[in-house]
């Protein structure tokens, strides 16, 4: 069966079913919105299993087609694949040189940064780092004018007791996590909301940082956590929440994400639209945290007179095809079993 594609006229169209809806212990008043939420993350699944069969069009969804939207499944972004591909399965397994490639690739969150110390370095490694090394590299490929960081979100800087250049900051901090054997207490660690608390002691980390930080060190073997264990959403996914949900405040942002992500399968069935699935793999928390973020973003031209709580209205990033892509790869722990995605849930 072809996936039901969607526009905002269908999306007027096939709302009236979840006008109110029961979830999260109480009868809750819902927007068009919400139903728009999972259609998103059905189409963008779609959009993916296109990509990877080479079946154009991708979508038919004119919005879809026009901006930048970041994959159902975090971990499909193409960050995120080269982080595990080139970064976590590339080199040493051991605690602390997982933790620094990981750290180091993610506080610049730039697959051309990643490049250019491989250039420099062939193969960034904790045993052979030096402070003085990798700030020479970053500051003359900044007064060459070239970006270090992803443009994804913001990297505070260091404040006024931060090192004159925020990347210097930023390798101190590393190197301070490293000092106090971070690698070693996250091994040791059971849960995920007992990484993120260490993660987000440190200076430069906050809540938003500290999540995504502890997800990606999740992907490799030095943690062994559930993605259905803790949840912190980000402003966008707060903005993506508030449109779906008129009546919510910002307090039950957390529990309403997981009501989300476990009843996705009646949620799902009750839209009549097809289960996003991942290899038979569901929507973890992580994954609809970053769904109303980009639900959020995708309201902005939908459903323009929705508002969420930050009040912004455009969207910035234009879709761009950048040429084929590869065979997913995942972290080992899942073992996902790479069928056909017609027998992953994606008819």
């Amino acid at each position: 069966m072809q996936a039901q594609l969607f526009s905002p006229q269908h999306h007027q169209r096939r709302t009236h079913t979840l006008r109110r809806l029961s979830i999260d212990g109480r009868m809750r008043k819902t927007s068009p919105v919400f139903a728009s939420y999972w259609r998103f993350a059905m189409e963008r699944q779609e959009i993916f299993w296109r990509r990877l069969n080479g079946i154009q069009p991708f979508t038919d969804d004119p919005i879809l087609s026009k901006f930048k939207f970041t994959n159902a499944y975090r971990v499909l972004d193409r960050t995120s694949q080269y982080l595990i591909r080139e970064v976590i399965n590339q080199g040493s397994q051991s605690a602390d040189e997982l933790f620094f490639r990981i750290l180091l690739f993610k506080l610049f969150n730039k697959i051309e940064t990643w490049e250019l110390l491989r250039d420099s370095f062939v193969e960034p490694t904790l045993e052979e780092y030096s402070f003085a090394r990798y700030d020479r590299v970053f500051t003359q490929a900044l007064e060459k004018g070239r970006r270090i960081y992803s443009a994804a979100y913001i990297m505070p800087s260091g404040g006024p007791n931060g090192e004159s250049k925020k990347h210097r900051s930023h390798l101190r901090l590393l190197e301070m996590m490293l000092r106090d054997q971070v690698p070693k207490k996250l091994k040791e660690y059971r849960t995920m909301r007992e990484g993120f608390t260490l993660l987000r002691s440190y200076p430069m980390i906050g809540d938003f940082l500290a999540y995504q930080f502890i997800t990606d060190l999740n992907y490799s073997s030095l943690t062994s956590f559930s993605e259905m264990e803790f949840v912190m959403p980000g402003p966008g996914a707060m903005d993506g929440l508030k449109k779906c949900f008129p009546e919510m405040v910002p307090c039950e942002a957390a529990s309403l994400i997981r009501a989300v992500c476990e009843n996705q399968r009646e949620l799902q069935e009750r839209l009549e639209i097809n289960p996003v699935l991942l290899f038979g793999r569901p929507l973890q928390l992580i994954d609809c945290q970053n769904l109303f973020c980009e639900t959020d973003k995708y309201a902005r031209v939908a459903f323009p007179g929705i508002i969420g709580f930050s009040g912004r209205t455009r969207i910035k990033q234009s879709f761009r095809i950048t040429g084929p892509i590869p065979d997913p790869v995942f972290p080992s722990k899942w073992n996902l079993s790479m069928k056909h995605p017609s027998s992953a849930g994606s008819p």
